[in-house]
This record gives structure tokens, sequence and C-alpha cells, in this order.
């Protein structure tokens, strides 16, 4: 069985407006700071794998690099195309001056490419 794993970021290190890049038990996972709190998804677009970590963070719009898709950082769904399937989001929270951050294993696989 596996477990969660988790990351515990300080909170400078990801300014308002910004993402940012991370492994996580083997998982790459972007970590999007907007005014409304923080958000984690997988960093592999569901369309192309590519790294939405290279792509653009517009308010709650995460815009992939490579084919211009888009998805909600809140809950992963696809706000545009080309992609078609959402993208599996983790536990995040503001924890004083920390982001932690909970990756939940049944999460890491929620598309099929």
């Amino acid at each position: 069985m596996t477990t969660e794993a988790t990351l515990s970021i300080p909170l400078e290190e990801i300014p308002e407006g910004t993402k940012r890049a991370y492994l996580v038990d083997a998982r790459e996972i972007v970590v999007c700071r907007v005014k409304q709190g923080v958000h984690a998804l997988n960093n592999i677009c569901s369309h192309a794998f590519a790294r939405l970590s290279e792509g653009r963070l517009r308010g709650n719009r995460l815009i992939c690099p490579l084919h211009g898709a888009s998805f909600d950082i809140r809950d992963g769904r696809v706000l545009g195309a080309p992609a078609t399937h959402p993208l599996a989001v983790h536990a995040a929270r503001i924890s004083g001056d920390r982001i932690e951050i909970t990756v939940r294993p049944e999460a890491a696989g929620r598309f099929t490419l």
C-alpha cells in the first residue's frame, strides 16, 4: 500500500502570482500561489506530457507551454482544448510561514493517455 507523501515549502519561495515545480515521491507537482491561496497539481499536461511549470499562470488558469491547453488550478478541470482530461489535484494549504502539500497516491494516476 502506498502512503501519502508530504512537502513543506517556505512561503517566500513562491511569491504570489507565481508557480514552481517540485519532485515529491517521484511525482512532478506544480505548486501555484495566487491571491486566494495555494494549489498543487500534477505538473505534466494530460494532453501532451509538457511540464505545466514552464507555462503561464493567469489568475486561476494554468496554461500549457506546448499547445495552450489550460486547466483550473483549484480543481484540475480542463478550461481549454486541446486537453480533455483533468489534472490530479493535491491538498495544499498555508500554515504560518510554510506551504504544506500532501500528495495522495490515488490522485497520481487520475488520467490515462
